[in-house]
């Protein structure tokens, strides 16, 4: 059983540690932007990035707040991670754009420049709400 006290950590934090597994079952870790939305964490990248192709092969994610580099700064929690339909994707870059601001406009101008797809996936955390 998941505790508030372990969910609480990412209220206030700007990068998410998430760790997504190869078919050999090791973890590769990324420090990434994210938001909270519900009691739901979602994250946007590169459409055919490696991690979304793990996730689209295994469901199972572990998270923990980090700085920019990766560093922990909380405990890794469990949960599961799918990508989202295209309304939800649209909800989750509005609140992306909030939170991060001219550094989000700038990521999305080189992306449309790059003419990279993006992708959203939504992290449910095991037995656990957000506090």
């Amino acid at each position: 059983m998941m505790s508030t006290e372990n969910t609480a950590q990412f209220k206030g934090q700007t990068y998410l540690n998430l760790e997504t597994f190869r078919k050999s079952g090791l973890g590769v870790r990324t420090p990434v932007w994210f938001v909270e939305q519900d009691g739901i964490l979602y994250v946007r990248t590169i459409d055919g990035s490696g991690k979304v192709k793990r996730i689209r092969r295994n469901s199972q994610v572990r998270v923990a707040p980090c700085k920019v580099d990766g560093t922990l700064l909380g405990e890794w929690v469990d949960g599961r991670a799918r990508l989202v339909d295209e309304q939800t994707a649209r909800m989750v870059n509005r609140l992306l754009r909030r939170k991060y601001g001219l550094q989000k406009m700038l990521f999305d101008v080189m992306g449309l420049v790059r003419k990279r797809q993006p992708a959203t996936i939504e992290i449910r955390l095991d037995n656990a709400t957000l506090a």
